[in-house]
């Protein structure tokens, strides 16, 4: 039996009837969103505040992840956080000019958000910026759009350094981003050629 395609004005009613849990969706199919660590929420909230606190009275405004974004193709995808340079109208669900999405790294959705979830946002021409967080490390992908507007990917790593988004004349520490958290070490890797054996006895 052929499975009914759900349009996006039909996923939107739907969503409104939910009481529970979140949804996107992904090729005319409803998809139940895994839930967040304590982490994870800390660094979504981390950012909302900073972001929020900047933007306090410009004409781009951050939104939560119960906005949705509307990829060409037909999908709509919820962002952790991100940053609305249009006019929504009040009653509207989606963006309606996404200039930034921030999603947290999770291990449930690491391998979807740094492959299918970042090429779908690469279509969406408002967007001039993606930044993708890791949770257990300080660590930043941001993507941003070059001068003939194709994808210029840069990593941060480490609490010494900046996210600086031009267009919002914005710099976030990422000292700031992770506040509140402290970091498990790297496993340090081994030299096999290096490595004395232990004497025995």
């Amino acid at each position: 039996m052929k499975t009914e395609v759900v349009t996006a004005a039909t996923f939107y009613q739907w969503v409104a009837s939910q009481t529970e849990g979140r949804y996107e969706l992904v090729d005319g199919q409803h998809v139940m969103m895994a839930g967040a660590n304590n982490r994870h929420d800390r660094i979504v909230r981390n950012a909302i505040r900073h972001f929020g606190n900047h933007l306090d009275g410009h004409r781009c405004q951050p939104f939560t992840a119960d906005i949705y974004i509307a990829i060409p193709s037909g999908n709509r995808r919820q962002s952790d956080m991100g940053v609305d340079c249009g006019t929504p109208e009040d009653t509207s669900m989606e963006a309606a000019a996404p200039a930034l999405v921030l999603e947290v790294l999770s291990p449930t959705t690491r391998a979807i958000d740094l492959n299918e979830t970042l090429e779908e946002y690469k279509t969406v021409s408002t967007l001039e910026y993606i930044v993708l967080v890791d949770t257990d490390h300080p660590f930043v992908r941001v993507y941003r759009r070059g001068p003939d507007r194709s994808w210029i990917g840069d990593k941060l790593a480490g609490t010494d350094k900046s996210l600086y988004l031009p267009l919002f004349n914005f710099r976030l520490p990422l000292i700031d981003l992770y506040a509140g958290l402290s970091f498990r070490p790297r496993p340090r890797p081994v030299d096999p050629e290096n490595t004395e054996t232990a004497p025995a006895g």
